[in-house]
């Protein structure tokens, strides 16, 4: 199997490309570097499909492994021919290779088992091969009868179970049925006893049927849900008599034996009893997988728009972590995210303390000079909210203070932490969380990084998937993004660090370590001098770190430390010498009045290369969150009875799911857009249009204040 060339042709892309790539995985490379700074080796593949070949490459080489330990297995048994060796190298899929190797897999006893120690495997042999058509069953079976054997019935039932175990062991015997099943099969559910659900959450499904290959992820994550809850019993309704003629016509091949009814027994026996269990939990098994894999990939996209929201810079920000009985934490956090202040306010039930609290929010607002107020978005929010919405209508006309709801998934993760604890010593736990609600406003990825990617509630069905892949995808999210948007190597905590690539969770304590001991790194190159940071890390990792106060410019650009001597020879091409700035005018004309790749050429790097360079002078210490539109502030609060149909209000993205999208829009609960209301056009998938963060226009189409429901609508605006 040629590895490179299966992938090129799933990808659509080169085979040059993939093996040029997978040399780069070989040697260590990780997947931001490769995107950023081997674009000619890859021939310019982008991220998404660096991380695509990545996941292919693990599968096969995976597959090529387990294929060596089959064909090792089934050697060593003396059953190895020709044919089937080539079969099993020719596999493509993990799937293939388990089929041919089924029956020689060592198996527990079985009643074909048994029956062979009866010694039954020869009359079995017998009624398979369907060659005699003359004489009667008891004369093919007497000789077989013994004291484990006594009758004619008994000999036969033993020579089925053994023929029942060979028909459903054989691969195409399998896919037949595989396919029929999942072609036509109809996943059936209903509710499991009449006691169970008592809160109608699975009320749907208790007479549903759709077809298995059809059905959506998101619906069939529910029922599967439901099952493991014992709320459903669901079951794979396949069409078994298709697929029974099927393989009438495969195993009856001689119709006037006197064994063809046998056969025929033995494979109803074999499809009822062997083959259709293990192909619904086979096909069952390979649709969740399907399914799971489209609820991480929602949730993955989720959380990269959550991680790169705009920063808030340059404010003061006052944080808000409510509650009812235990009051609500309130913490000031200056500019530079250090805490300045915390306390407890308690205007809620039962203390109902509203204007003492009021009043504690004024002087600290003024006290600070607080600009911001940032709002955990859980329990007793939208009271808070209320609270807080008042107290700014309160102060004096040229106080511009503004307010906005803040996800507060994970921050009672974070609190407990051992990395809370070492940077916010000797701090209630509850109080850290305010300080975290904070901080999310003003650097959501650096405050986020420090939770696991799972605690951050931005999908759907994140507890039901295989949460070793879920873990995995989401690493791989939080790491591009980290990567995407740079760290400044002199403020970023160990948490942020250890998404750098080449850079592991020890080498980032490391780093802060050494910084917190020689104080801040004036270059990138002293970067070399951290414990346990070799070569190829600060290789990996160079070009991702910026240092804004750098004795040389470009450390706090993307370029990279081995480009250095490239942007010297294209700086002295353009006539700038010593310290003096690159001028923009000209380098905004490269490519205009000259060919980059006669200039590319000059300087000895590669026209990739080039760009890349001639963005970063251009926009050197950019940040590419800035270009993205700001958090929606708000002055005061909406209530779910001011809400009329027909209304426009504006609003932000909490969630995106299969089926639409919930939109914060500053009342209690959040609205759904459902995915038919979206946009003007067909819109096949919700995150086509929408992201976690984005501001929207949306109407008002339906309230609903018995159920606390908003229907939304995008159509037209």
């Amino acid at each position: 199997m040629d590895i490179h060339r299966t992938i090129a042709g799933e990808l659509g892309i080169a085979a040059r490309q993939v093996a040029q790539t997978i040399e780069l995985f070989d040697d260590g490379n990780t997947v931001p570097f490769i995107a950023r700074y081997r674009k000619e080796v890859t021939g310019e593949l982008d991220e998404t499909q660096i991380r695509a070949i990545e996941e292919r490459l693990t599968y096969f080489r995976a597959l090529e492994a387990r294929r060596e330990t089959v064909l090792k297995s089934i050697d060593a048994q003396g059953k190895l021919t020709p044919d089937l060796e080539k079969a099993i190298r020719q596999a493509t899929v993990r799937q293939e290779v388990e089929d041919l190797y089924l029956p020689y897999r060592p198996k527990r006893r079985t009643r074909a088992t048994a029956a062979r120690e009866k010694g039954l495997e020869p009359l079995a042999e017998m009624v398979l091969a369907q060659k005699r058509t003359t004489g009667t069953l008891d004369s093919y079976a007497r000789p077989f009868l013994s004291e484990e054997v006594p009758t004619i019935e008994d000999a036969y039932g033993g020579a089925r179970d053994i023929v029942a175990e060979t028909i459903s062991e054989e691969a195409s015997t399998r896919q037949v049925a595989r396919q029929q099943s999942l072609k036509e099969g109809i996943l059936a559910c209903s509710k499991a006893a009449p006691d169970v659900d008592p809160q109608g959450t699975y009320q749907m499904y208790y007479d549903f049927e759709e077809r298995l290959a059809q059905i959506p992820p998101h619906r069939l994550l529910a029922v599967n849900r439901g099952e493991s809850e014992e709320a459903l019993t669901v079951r794979l309704l396949a069409p078994a008599e298709t697929i029974l003629a099927a393989l009438e016509r495969r195993w009856v091949t001689k119709p006037r034996s006197v064994f063809a009814d046998q056969v025929h027994q033995a494979l109803n026996d074999a499809y009822r009893r062997l083959i259709a269990p293990a192909i619904e939990r086979e096909l069952r098994s390979a649709r969740t997988e399907l399914a799971e894999e489209d609820a991480i990939h929602v949730f993955a996209a989720n959380l990269r728009n959550l991680l790169l929201q705009p920063p808030l810079r340059g404010m003061v920000v006052l944080g808000i972590d409510p509650g009812y009985r235990t009051g609500c934490k309130v913490t000031v956090v200056d500019t530079t995210s250090r805490f300045l202040e915390g306390v407890t306010i308690y205007p809620h039930e039962p203390q109902k303390r509203w204007d003492q609290a009021k009043e504690i929010l004024k002087h600290l607002i003024h006290k600070h000079g607080v600009r911001t107020v940032a709002i955990g978005n859980g329990t007793a929010s939208r009271e808070t909210e209320t609270l807080v919405a008042q107290t700014i209508g309160e102060l004096p006309p040229e106080t511009r203070v503004q307010y906005v709801l803040v996800s507060e998934a994970g921050a009672s993760v974070y609190s407990a932490s051992e990395l809370a604890r070492e940077e916010l010593p000797g701090m209630d736990v509850s109080m850290r969380g305010a300080v975290s609600i904070g901080r999310r406003l003003q650097d959501p990825l650096a405050e986020l990084v420090k939770i696991d990617p799972r605690s951050i509630g931005v999908g759907m069905y994140q507890h039901d998937v295989d949460q070793r892949r879920l873990g995995q995808a989401l690493d791989a999210v939080v790491e591009s993004a980290v990567n995407y948007v740079g760290v400044d190597l002199n403020t970023a905590s160990p948490a942020l660090l250890s998404y750098v690539a080449g850079i592991n969770k020890g080498t980032a304590s490391n780093t802060v370590a050494y910084r917190d001991e020689h104080g801040p790194f004036r270059t990138r190159a002293s970067l070399k001098k951290v414990k346990g940071l070799g070569p190829k890390a600060f290789e990996q990792a160079a070009g991702f770190l910026r240092i804004p106060d750098s004795r040389n410019p470009l450390d706090n650009t993307a370029i990279h430390p081995e480009s250095y001597p490239a942007v010297k020879r294209l700086l002295d091409w353009m006539g700038v010498r010593g310290e003096e700035p690159a001028p923009r005018g000209g380098l905004s004309a490269l490519g205009k009045g000259q060919d980059l790749a006669q200039v590319a050429a000059r300087i000895e790097v590669g026209l990739p290369t080039l760009r890349d360079i001639i963005d970063s002078l251009l926009k050197p210490g950019r940040d590419p969150r800035d270009e993205l539109p700001p958090p929606l502030l708000r002055q005061d609060v909406l209530k779910i009875e001011d809400l009329e149909e027909g209304m426009v209000l504006q609003g932000t993205v909490r969630n995106v799911v299969p089926f639409g999208a919930f939109v914060d829009i500053g009342v209690k609960q959040d609205g759904l857009v459902h995915i038919s209301q979206m946009a003007d056009h067909y819109v096949r998938d919700p995150l086509d249009e929408v992201a976690v963060g984005d501001v929207v226009s949306v109407r008002v189409v339906q309230v609903d204040l018995q159920r606390g429901r908003i229907g939304l609508s995008m159509k037209g605006l």
